[in-house]
């Protein structure tokens, strides 16, 4: 038996899709992909960049998710940093995970984002 990761959802407020339409799309630089026609009804979108497939559905009783969190790899870890913190969104680094640099932010309704990237073993 063998397991992947088709996507990952994260709950969104009611009528909150064009904030994070400008959080996904406009700050991180992923795309957004058009939902099947019966589930767009339902409200929510979803965004896809490289292997990252990432589903923002709504949730009439949202609260964000502030500890359960996608883990999202970045070859760019520092390039990603500055963009959100230039954009507003402060980064907290963590350096708890060996073999990993990443650090933590939130999106623009308060679900904690992690981000990180391998470190090479020494030589």
């Amino acid at each position: 038996m063998t397991f992947g990761v088709h996507h990952v959802q994260l709950a969104i407020e009611p009528g909150s899709e064009d904030r994070c339409r400008a959080f996904y799309v406009g700050v991180l630089g992923l795309t957004e992909i058009p939902k099947p026609p019966e589930l767009a009804a339902r409200g929510g979108l979803w965004l896809r960049d490289g292997g990252l497939e990432l589903h923002l559905g709504v949730e009439a009783d949202f609260r964000p998710a502030r500890k359960a969190h996608p883990g999202i790899l970045i070859d760019d870890l520092d390039a990603l940093a500055a963009r959100l913190e230039a954009h507003g969104s402060p980064v907290e680094w963590d350096d708890g995970f060996p073999g990993h640099r990443r650090f933590y932010t939130s999106d623009c309704l308060g679900n904690r984002l992690e981000f990180l990237t391998p470190v090479p073993p020494p030589a």
